[in-house]
């Protein structure tokens, strides 16, 4: 499915209003035999938002592909222990909350010239008491590249889509590999920046039983629904899980318990935040990394 484009101007009116610009699609630089894109998932205020800002520039220049930079929020029931660990961090060193989370995206998404950020929400925790098409277009606004919404109620699933395309903002859908396929249709057809593939049903941190490589049918028949990349997450933690993860035929992989990790060690030891970060992206990229200029 192409990226919504934003609203045509209203005829009659002397100024066009104030719209943002499509985003750049993501994971643009996939090529069919080379290795899949690479996005990294980590909370916003884990580490500190000013170091945060350093590391993001950072990702780009590295050629990371993807942020997926949540919102913190308690209590995740779909995630490990490391990234609930991450999240009471990022809760107790102040809760950077949706207003932050928007102003740190304003403030760092001008100097990025690869990497996209996509955002992530918990409804009940960020969104649920909020007029959902004013913050969504005040999140298009800020400059996100993608909005993924956790734990969205299915009744208002139909008006998130509606307000996002209103907004010009893509939309990441989720479906597992198990989902049934009328499910995993949906999601797909619904994906606008991005498809997020689950695995396998559990926690973050956790890989499938039968490897990565094994999703290949389930990303095959997610083809036949979808124009939109397709990415593949949990347990994916290394390069050589990259890897695999690129054998399936998906366009990107997602790292999210082993990038929190790699911030939750740097942390304890007092060590350099972004160089540990440095590191760990570099054995995480295909050799040579693809650093931009």
């Amino acid at each position: 499915m192409p990226s919504p484009t934003a609203p045509a101007p209203t005829a009659g009116t002397d100024t066009a209003p104030t719209t943002t610009p499509a985003p750049a699609p993501f994971f643009t630089r996939r090529t069919p035999d080379g290795p899949p894109a690479l996005a990294l998932f980590l909370n916003a205020g884990d580490p500190p938002l000013p170091v945060l800002r350093d590391l993001v520039l950072m990702l780009d220049h590295e050629g990371v592909d993807c942020l997926e930079l949540a919102v913190p929020f308690p209590d995740s029931v779909t995630d490990g222990p490391v990234i609930r660990r991450s999240a009471r961090r990022a809760l107790q060193a102040g809760g950077a909350d949706l207003d932050d989370v928007l102003a740190f995206i304003a403030d760092v998404r001008p100097h990025l010239k690869h990497l996209r950020i996509a955002l992530l929400a918990d409804w009940s925790h960020s969104l649920k008491h909020r007029d959902l098409a004013t913050t969504t277009r005040e999140i298009a606004a800020a400059g996100a590249d993608g909005l993924l919404l956790h734990a969205l109620p299915p009744r208002l699933r139909t008006t998130h889509l509606e307000t996002a395309a209103a907004a010009g903002l893509p939309v990441v859908t989720t479906c597992y590999t198990q989902s049934p396929p009328a499910t995993q249709a949906q999601a797909a057809a619904q994906a606008s920046a991005y498809l997020y593939l689950v695995a396998h049903y559990g926690r973050s941190g956790t890989a499938p039983a039968t490897g990565h490589a094994a999703l290949a049918r389930t990303v095959t028949a997610l083809r036949a629904h979808t124009t939109s990349p397709i990415a593949v997450g949990f347990g994916v933690s290394t390069r050589q899980d990259v890897q695999a993860v690129g054998a399936a035929g998906a366009d990107a992989a997602i790292i999210g318990s082993a990038a929190v990790a790699a911030v939750e060690r740097a942390l304890e030891t007092g060590t350099d935040t972004v160089a540990a970060f440095r590191t760990f992206v570099r054995q995480i990229l295909p050799e040579p990394p693809h650093r931009t200029a």
